[in-house]
């Protein structure tokens, strides 16, 4: 199975916090816990395993976490904690200095190293997101990477941005995977966050070129997913933002079997088939939907979507709605 859920409100309020420090000790690793709602600790946990990396969200009020020398000594998985903070705020005490850490920053953490960090979250909320792999398997010098540790990193802009999508949508999907999916997701994961690593300590140099070249994609395709409602977003536009040229966007899309401008076009489509299908845009014109996605043209968005879905837009909207009124299977709960 590559997803686990736990939550402590399977016991008793007074065994709660017990059963979580078993349980982050077995899912991550053995760290000195306190809470100050210690008496009745409610908290809840996704794991998503994907091989030698391991893919987590957790939820709590207020936690303040230590990892001491003594515990390095008995054991120590050599793993790199990157979190990624959802709500609320925290402060991580690393090497004698103290860095505060808001909703949206990233932070990146050695086992290998003592650590205290204290939490506190909005309730009822994702707290964090936690990816841990060996350090082994991020492909930066050691040395090079001491200079991130603690560190806060935006999650908001950039390549942190792309990373932080990921996990989110991870996250989201993560009941959607199965075991043949670990091997991809567990490499793309670890591209990405190499390249937030070497991006923030400049040294890009030190990734190897197919990391590089995964990074690119994950630029791109981020950018296409914002701007989609743009009808400027040309197969040129995008190889201008990302200061590469065309025949080399079009190589690059290449390897997937398409081409920058069906790549486009075929997002824009899928936008357009999702509103379609909503039952809170049924007021929304076919037309309108369109619009929004960057077809000007109603005839030609027409003959798009039907080459491409089988059916007119209309038609295609009308029959999901039909199920749902007779309570057919394909009405989606």
């Amino acid at each position: 199975m590559l997803v686990t859920e736990f939550t402590t409100d399977v016991v008793e309020a007074p065994e709660r916090f017990a059963l979580w420090e078993e349980a982050t000790s077995q899912s991550h690793m053995r760290n000195r816990l306190y809470s100050e709602n210690h008496e009745d600790f409610l908290a809840k946990m996704r794991v998503l395993e994907l091989g030698q990396v391991t893919a987590s969200v957790l939820a709590y009020s207020h936690l303040e976490i230590a990892r001491t020398a003594k515990q390095i000594r008995q054991a120590d998985p050599d793993v790199y904690l990157v979190n990624y903070f959802l709500g609320g705020e925290g402060v991580i005490s690393y090497d004698g200095r103290d860095t505060t850490l808001r909703t949206g920053d990233l932070v990146v953490l050695d086992s290998s190293r003592p650590y205290r960090g204290e939490v506190r979250a909005v309730v009822d909320k994702w707290s964090h997101a936690t990816v841990q792999i060996p350090r082994a398997l991020l492909p930066l010098p050691r040395k090079t990477a001491q200079g991130l540790f603690a560190a806060p990193i935006n999650g908001n802009r950039g390549m942190g941005g792309v990373f932080t999508r990921w996990l989110t949508d991870l996250n989201a999907r993560a009941k959607e995977f199965t075991a043949a999916d670990a091997p991809t997701l567990a490499s793309v994961t670890l591209d990405l966050l190499a390249s937030v690593v070497a991006r923030r300590l400049e040294a890009e140099e030190s990734l190897t070129p197919e990391t590089r070249k995964t990074a690119l994609r994950a630029r791109i395709n981020a950018f296409v997913e914002q701007h989609l409602d743009d009808p400027a977003m040309t197969p040129q536009a995008v190889a201008d933002a990302h200061h590469i040229s065309l025949r080399h966007l079009q190589q690059l899309l290449a390897e997937n079997d398409t081409s920058p401008a069906a790549w486009i076009r075929h997002r824009r489509l899928e936008r357009c088939r999702l509103d379609l299908v909503n039952p809170l845009l049924i007021a929304r014109p076919v037309r309108a939907i369109a619009e929004r996605w960057g077809f000007t043209n109603p005839a030609h968005f027409s003959r798009l979507f039907r080459a491409t879905y089988g059916a007119p837009p209309q038609d295609y909207r009308r029959s999901p709605l039909e199920a749902c009124a007779n309570r057919q299977p394909t009405c989606a709960e």
